[in-house]
């Protein structure tokens, strides 16, 4: 039976293939000298002075179902951006997570932040649509590519001005995301087989990742109290979603999380 990884990478390939068809890459970088210059993500997500959170626009997830059907993402990240997040996540696909590359266009459009195109990027097609669409910056997934794809896809998105962020789960592909010379690495605390979250797994690997790098947390972060636990550990950024998008206020979610909700 397969995983719903899979599921969403064969959908991917075929999405690609698609899209591939309707407008050519060829189209898409002869577009790419008019995009605004990308915003610096990496300087944003790696100031000192507390951890920085990365803030998260869906609608829904396959692990959680509806999170906040029909929000739009102007309004959200404005409030993000208010509660003192230094980076906006946008999600981008459409079947599982209710996403666009509209959405990513109007976060980046509404708010000063630099923001990221997450997404499940599997090629160079994707990566240029990132830009056009004003992305700052890209997740790639360790666990989706290959040795080869991986360093080739995390090369076009420097040469494109955006800022690479690498994600893993499993400590199996840690090694070769710090051959990479990735910098800004994400441990993801959700296994993306099982769909099954642990906070505590982002603490068993932190050892392992340089000092030199900025290490991301991401997933199952829900309260101060976690965002404390992390940053004592030596976390220095945060990726976060569903807990803010399930509250009634996402931006007071998000001040919170940071301390800086006023009583």
């Amino acid at each position: 039976m397969s995983s719903v990884l899979d599921r969403i990478i064969s959908r991917k390939q075929k999405e690609v293939t698609e899209s591939k068809a309707i407008r050519p890459l060829s189209s898409i970088k002869e577009k790419l000298d008019d995009s605004d210059q990308p915003r610096d993500f990496f300087a944003a997500v790696s100031e000192s002075g507390g951890v920085r959170l990365i803030a998260e626009f869906k609608r829904r997830s396959p692990s959680a179902g509806e999170i906040r059907p029909g929000a739009e993402p102007a309004e959200i990240v404005r409030g993000y951006e208010k509660a003192g997040a230094a980076a906006l996540s946008i999600l981008t696909d459409g079947e599982d997570f209710g996403g666009s590359l509209d959405d990513l266009r109007a976060a980046r459009q509404a708010s000063s932040l630099p923001t990221l195109r997450k997404e499940f990027i599997i090629d160079s097609y994707q990566v240029n649509e990132a830009r056009l669409y004003g992305a700052d910056a890209v997740l790639l997934i360790a666990e989706c590519l290959e040795d080869c794809l991986l360093r080739s896809l995390y090369r076009e998105v420097i040469d494109l001005g955006m800022t690479p962020l690498v994600e893993l789960h499993s400590e199996e592909h840690l090694s070769r995301v710090l051959d990479l010379g990735a910098t800004l690495i994400g441990i993801n605390n959700r296994n993306l087989v099982t769909m099954k979250t642990d906070i505590n797994h982002v603490l068993k690997l932190q050892d392992k990742v340089p000092s030199e790098c900025v290490l991301v947390a991401e997933s199952g972060i829900r309260t101060r109290a976690d965002v404390e636990q992390l940053e004592a550990a030596g976390v220095r950024a945060i990726l976060v979603g569903e807990s803010l998008l399930s509250s009634p206020d996402p931006s007071d979610a998000a001040a919170a999380l940071l301390g800086n909700l006023s009583s």
